[in-house]
């Protein structure tokens, strides 16, 4: 358990402090219905820069909401899954995006991805 955590008493705040990072949410959205590589998370979330999903991905990781499978191959390899942690978000997950997709239809937005 991080430091930051240990501080934290508010159960909204817990939450929001494991997932509520710039591009936490929508890397646990993805990795909702399979395994992922680097690239095709890159290629999912393109606004994304590569720093900025590798700072993201750690932090999932060291939150151990994802699992990092590195295999021992050149080039080297690596896949993202949830971790049985990272699943018991689902709900919250498929709230946000139930309530994401009634506002962007209230504002005759077009969806890019669908619910998982």
């Amino acid at each position: 358990m991080s430091e930051t955590i240990k501080k934290i008493s508010c159960p909204v705040e817990a939450a929001i402090s494991l997932i509520g990072g710039k591009y936490k949410s929508l890397i646990l959205w993805h990795l909702m219905d399979s395994t992922k590589r680097f690239n095709e998370l890159s290629r999912m979330i393109p606004h994304a820069t590569p720093k900025m999903l590798t700072q993201q991905l750690r932090m999932l990781e060291s939150d151990k909401l994802i699992h990092r499978k590195v295999y021992p191959v050149v080039p080297p390899k690596v896949e993202y899954s949830l971790t049985e942690f990272g699943i018991s978000l689902s709900p919250i997950l498929h709230s946000m995006y139930q309530w994401g997709n009634d506002y962007l239809k209230d504002q005759s937005i077009k969806t890019n991805c669908s619910e998982k």
